[in-house]
């Protein structure tokens, strides 16, 4: 267990980097939705797999922030529910991880 003012601390950036960590998977969002809606209805010239590579790109990269999230809880509280917590994320975001960048080099193949 860490000291009250080391645990503050740990809780300050895991909440800071929770939300930077969300922001831009809605960023991301947003911003494949509004490309989307600009080639839908105002039949705007936007490529589809460019607008999927991007929100791709975001989603992983606010993923990382979900692990750091993870990995300051378990030094804050390093019980067994909070490392299976961190190795849940940690597997998600590989999966994902793996799987994403697979479309991504998919999409460079169709380059």
């Amino acid at each position: 267990m860490v000291s009250g003012y080391m645990e503050t601390f740990l809780l300050v950036f895991e909440l800071l980097f929770e939300a930077v960590g969300t922001a831009i998977i809605i960023y991301g969002g947003l911003k494949a939705t509004f490309q989307l809606f600009l080639r839908e209805v105002l039949k705007r010239p936007y490529n589809l797999e460019k607008v999927r590579k991007e929100l791709t790109k975001k989603v992983l990269f606010g993923l990382e922030f979900y692990i750091v999230v993870a990995i300051l809880g378990t030094l804050r509280d390093p019980s067994s529910q909070e490392l299976l917590l961190l190795g849940g994320v940690v597997l998600i975001r590989t999966v994902l991880g793996y799987f994403l960048s697979k479309e991504i080099k998919e999409y460079k193949l169709g380059e």
